[in-house]
C-alpha cells in the first residue's frame, strides 16, 4: 500500500528501477509515517472500544443486581401472600365453627 497521494509511476519502455539512497529513505520515511498514523488511529479506536466495553459491563452488572433484587422481593411477596392466605383460611375456619 502506498501512502495517501502516492502512486507508483509506471516505467517507460527501456527504463529501469534506479533509486538513489535518499529517494529510498524518503519513501521508507513516508511509508513509516503513514503506518504510524494508521497505528495511532487504530489505537484510539481500541481505547474507545475498551471504554465502551467497560461501560457496557458496568450497565450489565447494574441491571443484574436490579433483577436479582427484584426477584428476591417477588419471592418475599409470594411468601407473605401465602402466609396471609393461610391466616385468612384459618380465620374463616374458626368463624365457620363458631357460627355452625
Amino acid at each position: 500500500m502506498y501512502p495517501q497521494g502516492r502512486h507508483p509511476v509506471p516505467l517507460q519502455p527501456g527504463q529501469s528501477f534506479k533509486f538513489t539512497v535518499l529517494e529510498t529513505l524518503d519513501r521508507i520515511k513516508e511509508e513509516f509515517q503513514f503506518l504510524q498514523a494508521q497505528y495511532h488511529s487504530l489505537k484510539l479506536d481500541c481505547e474507545k472500544l475498551a471504554s465502551e466495553k467497560t461501560e457496557m459491563q458496568r450497565h450489565y452488572i447494574m441491571y443484574y443486581e436490579m433483577s436479582y433484587g427484584l426477584n428476591i422481593e417477588m419471592h418475599k411477596q409470594v411468601r407473605q401472600t401465602c402466609w396471609v392466605n393461610s391466616l385468612n383460611s384459618f380465620a374463616c375456619g374458626i368463624l365457620a365453627l363458631q357460627n355452625g
